[in-house]
């Protein structure tokens, strides 16, 4: 029986759509960002591993710059949508389960959450600026759910050092969660009562 075209090795393969496609590039940008400091990966690495030409690549993301640009926004994205508060809920009554769902995505997707955080280190301006934006948009949801949290006492305006605290704490998180990917022998549910008990501590008056 003649093979269907696509075929290989004896099994069909069924054509990605335009955002399946996107979304394997990143997938595999993201591991090998996660793995290698970003002059050292190679675009030409990413279509290999794919297993699409350079050219599909490069319709996809021009320039190796747009394709880490790509992979930090798509990373950034995901964590704003799994830390989106509930507006009115206290903090102190959403942070064990927002944490939860948070440290089981850097569990499940380690390669993008190291990708994430490798832009800071990378040489490219724009590439920082990238990053730089992403953690201010997770900076400024956390400052919105303390504004609106009735627990917490004066308005942000009215307590600038909440902005520090809030700025500090993420650095915090992004440290312990990185060596909890290392190998640290915590369990979840320990890094999730570390990193609660760093964020009520700080935002404590």
């Amino acid at each position: 029986m003649m093979g269907t075209q696509g075929e290989r090795g004896g099994r069909t393969r069924r054509r990605l759509s335009t955002e399946e496609r996107r979304e394997q590039l990143l997938s595999v940008g993201a591991r090998l960002f996660s793995e290698s400091p970003y002059d050292e990966v190679w675009i030409e690495q990413v279509a290999e591993i794919a297993g699409v030409s350079r050219g599909l690549l490069y319709h996809y993301f021009p320039t190796k710059r747009d394709f880490f640009a790509a992979v930090v926004e798509r990373e950034s994205e995901r964590m704003l949508r799994l830390t989106a508060a509930v507006p009115g809920t206290p903090v102190r009554e959403q942070l064990s389960a927002g944490l939860d769902t948070f440290l089981a995505y850097v569990e499940a997707h380690a390669h993008g959450f190291r990708a994430f955080h490798r832009a800071d280190a990378a040489g490219d301006q724009a590439v920082r600026r990238v990053y730089q934006r992403a953690l201010a948009a997770q900076e400024q949801q956390i400052l919105a759910a303390l504004d609106a949290d009735p627990d917490v006492p004066g308005g942000i305006e009215d307590r600038p050092e909440l902005r520090i605290a809030v700025r500090g704490w993420l650095a915090f998180t992004t440290a312990v969660c990185l060596e909890w990917l290392r190998g640290a022998e915590l369990t979840r549910e320990q890094l999730r009562d570390l990193c609660a008990r760093a964020l009520l501590g700080a935002i404590a008056p």
